[in-house]
């Protein structure tokens, strides 16, 4: 054979080879793919990252005694064995029967362990302990737990997000899974992957949870948002972890 058909062979060997594994790839897109360049370098720099400034008082309230038992985070858990674990929220305690999400976790912490009192749903403390944590986890796949009691909350979940809601007869499939990539009054609609929360968003100037946009996604559609400690919240999340399985969490991210 003559070395130009080698060559040729060759080079076709490698085109199908290169497009079976495109035809293969991730086609999934997080938010930080459709910002501009500026807001990703923002992301990207922890210097200029505000939601780092969360992450760092976190990790002074880590160290901090809390409640009766005088106890810290960091009396019980080394900083290193928290890696991995925001990947894997939300999930059932060993002893519960339903699921709760990484705030849920710190708080039940609070309660048996440090005998303290709860922290409410977006309060600044609960917030920086929540991104300290998941920071931990940064760079590092969503991996749902394989537990067969999640199947039915997971399943609720979905149904949650396929459900038409509110005066404007929406569900959060229309918008991010048929109209994803699309431009709503100029700025692209994205697929909701929850892979930055708690997250730092500018038209909030502050750090907020996925709860915290999952209501305001209802409110948009005109809609009665769930009570903020609704288990509705924490199936929504158990859904959309498992619709991410294997993307990156990069908490705390960045949004416009």
């Amino acid at each position: 054979m003559k070395p130009t058909r080698i060559v040729v062979g060759l080079l076709l060997v490698f085109a199908t080879s290169y497009a079976l594994a495109q035809s293969g790839a991730d086609k999934r897109r997080t938010g930080y793919q459709d910002m501009g360049e500026a807001l990703q370098k923002m992301q990207d720099d922890d210097t200029a990252n505000p939601g780092m400034l969360f992450v760092q008082q976190g990790g002074k309230l880590w160290s901090k005694a809390e409640g009766a038992a005088g106890k810290s985070c960091a009396d019980c858990h080394s900083v290193a064995s928290m890696k991995g674990v925001a990947a894997r929220y939300p999930a059932i305690p060993k002893d519960g029967d339903r699921p709760i999400d990484l705030e849920g976790r710190i708080n039940r912490c609070r309660l048996e362990n440090q005998k303290a009192d709860r922290l409410p749903p977006e309060n600044d403390e609960l917030l920086a302990l929540t991104a300290y944590v998941a920071n931990q986890s940064r760079g590092l796949p969503i991996a749902p737990p394989a537990d067969p009691r999640l199947t039915p909350f997971r399943a609720q979940g979905e149904a949650i997000w396929r459900q038409r809601q509110g005066q404007l007869n929406l569900s959060c499939a229309i918008c991010h899974d048929d109209n994803a990539g699309k431009k709503l009054a100029g700025i692209p609609i994205p697929e909701a992957h929850p892979t930055g929360y708690p997250i730092y968003r500018l038209e909030w100037q502050a750090l907020g949870s996925l709860r915290r946009r999952l209501r305001n996604c209802l409110v948009g559609i005109r809609a009665e948002p769930y009570p903020s400690g609704a288990p509705e919240y924490v199936a929504l999340e158990l859904y959309l972890m498992e619709r991410a399985h294997g993307m990156k969490l990069e908490t705390p991210a960045v949004r416009p």
